[in-house]
């Protein structure tokens, strides 16, 4: 496993990681990109815990996902089923297994600040936390040739990863107001959303 493992994460992290794996006995899948999620866990009928990661992710995002869903198996067999997805429980596991990772032979100079104010409370999903998730996109190979909503004038035309179209409209607490051109209904976008833009 951890010849699988090189290719993906940090050099530093492969033997801490296949050391979870084995623990806690995952089978880990890696899949192609997924535009709704960066990974999942599940466990299967026949009782082996599954984890999927998706393999397009830059080395830093793969192992906080991964993590991520190692601690849902374990905070699940820790506490029991009925615990909240991202619940106390689910947060507390989480910060535990990751706590060992932040540091600076595992992860760039400029990430480490953020993880630690983002692991201080993580939330459901890094992309949430928009200083962090746009610092870990920086670090992938095609950050030169992407185009963020942020980036982007307000009445601009763009479009997103499955065609739809709609214009920005402007911000709202954190979030852009964004209108669906062909429903007129408004939709919330993350100031890193990813977007084809098409016209002012």
């Amino acid at each position: 496993m951890q010849s699988v493992l090189e290719k993906y994460l940090p050099t530093h992290a492969v033997p801490m990681v296949d050391a979870l794996l084995q623990q806690h006995l995952v089978y880990l899948k890696i899949v192609p990109a997924r535009n709704s999620k960066h990974g999942d866990y599940r466990k299967l009928p026949n009782g082996q815990h599954q984890i999927t990661v998706n393999g397009s992710l830059n080395q830093y995002r793969f192992l906080i996902t991964l993590i991520h869903e190692i601690a849902h198996l374990v905070a699940i067999e820790k506490f029991g089923r009925d615990i909240a997805s991202h619940g106390k429980e689910w947060k507390f596991t989480f910060q535990r297994l990751m706590l060992p990772f932040i540091r600076p032979e595992i992860f760039p100079e400029q990430i480490l600040p953020l993880l630690a104010r983002h692991f201080k409370n993580p939330t459901a999903s890094s992309d949430t936390d928009v200083h962090l998730a746009k610092a870990l996109k920086q670090l992938d190979e095609s950050y030169e040739n992407t185009t963020f909503i942020h980036q982007i004038p307000n009445g601009s035309i763009f479009k997103i990863y499955n065609g739809r179209t709609f214009q920005k409209v402007g911000l709202k607490v954190k979030r852009y107001v964004c209108k669906e051109i062909s429903t007129g209904k408004a939709y919330l976008f993350n100031a890193n959303a990813e977007v084809e833009w098409i016209k002012s």
